[in-house]
């Protein structure tokens, strides 16, 4: 059965901004970690509030593959180009982003609605509209024709614009993985351990090792563990935000 969070028999519990600005503040990308194994209670825990991340449509269109083993590891540390913090973490996770789950979990959203009484607009939305949204057809050909309406009925008023295309699917599974990432970091950091996201690696390399499917991008190997007291290379530093916020 999915886990869910009912808002009328759980009341909004009292936040501490304090506590969750420590987290934020003190997650770094750790290139060091000791050899402390990370609790699978953690591991768990941690995962499941990645997968509480908001997503499109909940579809959930994300794989993690949790990486323990010392054998497996040290050869996805291989591929993760000898990275030192691949080579010393403890536990590694592929975080791989997937562009064919979409139909399946429509009819699982279908199938598993929490509630007792299916909503109309839930069951159009799953059965009738992700299907036409979603579907890029044989070669892309029902992209291509989809974007072609799109610009026309976009002459007069706001419409969807996407995905068109396998390549703008990549984007869209990517853009929700990556939210499932940052829980995920931010949950290691809150339990007291730490990570370091990698993009530096041999894609088809960690796709063999960790048996990803056709559909699967692999976004990022997260390292994850105990810091080492030299795990932490440089001071972190941003550029001034005025260059980057823009209130209009």
């Amino acid at each position: 059965m999915p886990k869910t969070t009912d808002p009328k028999s759980h009341p909004l519990p009292t936040i501490d901004v304090e506590e969750f600005r420590k987290v934020v503040r003190s997650r770094r990308s750790i290139r060091r970690f000791t050899d402390e194994p990370v609790p699978d209670s953690v591991l768990d825990d941690c995962l499941e509030l990645a997968m509480l991340a908001p997503n499109s449509s909940n579809l959930q269109p994300w794989s993690f593959y949790v990486v323990k083993t010392p054998a497996i590891r040290q050869q996805l540390a291989t591929a993760c180009l000898g990275q030192n913090a691949a080579k010393t973490a403890p536990v590694l996770i592929g975080i791989v982003a997937r562009t064919a789950t979409w139909r399946q979990n429509s009819q699982r959203n279908l199938d598993e609605w929490p509630d007792e009484k299916l909503p109309p607009i839930v069951e159009k939305y799953y059965s009738k509209i992700a299907p036409l949204h979603y579907n890029q057809g044989p070669l892309g050909v029902f992209g291509v024709l989809k974007k072609g309406l799109g610009l026309i009925a976009g002459i007069k008023k706001p419409v969807p614009r996407g995905p068109y295309s396998v390549c703008e699917m990549k984007v869209w599974a990517a853009k929700s993985t990556a939210l499932a990432a940052q829980n995920l970091m931010l949950a290691l950091r809150a339990h007291g351990y730490d990570s370091c996201p990698m993009e530096g690696f041999d894609d088809h390399r960690v796709r063999k090792i960790l048996g990803v499917p056709g559909d699967g991008q692999v976004i990022m190997v997260l390292a994850a563990g105990r810091r080492a007291d030299n795990g932490v290379y440089n001071q972190q530093y941003r550029f001034d935000k005025e260059d980057f916020i823009h209130t209009l």
